[in-house]
């Protein structure tokens, strides 16, 4: 993993922007990470956001619209726009 920083685009959605109290941010992270790490800068960016890790544990991710099965299998090389989509329940 490249020791360069990059910047991301997060969207945040749902519980993860009322968490957080933002729907979006850019965000500077070390070229080449994965996205299955994103979710710890996160929380360790937001550390009064008490249930963001519980939040991000049951959401899923998306990469500039697409949605991502395996988030270990995606690197992150700056300039994405990644979303938190959070579980919707309805009745």
């Amino acid at each position: 993993m490249s020791t360069d920083q990059v910047e991301i685009s997060l969207l945040y959605f749902a519980a993860a922007s009322t968490a957080i109290g933002l729907s979006q941010e850019l965000v500077r992270i070390p070229a080449g990470l994965p996205l299955s790490s994103l979710g710890d800068l996160l929380v360790s960016r937001h550390p009064k956001a008490t249930a963001l890790r519980k939040i991000l544990d049951g959401s899923k991710w998306s990469v500039d619209a697409e949605m991502v099965d395996d988030p270990s299998g995606l690197e992150l090389k700056g300039g994405e726009e990644v979303a938190v989509i959070c579980p919707v329940s309805g009745g």
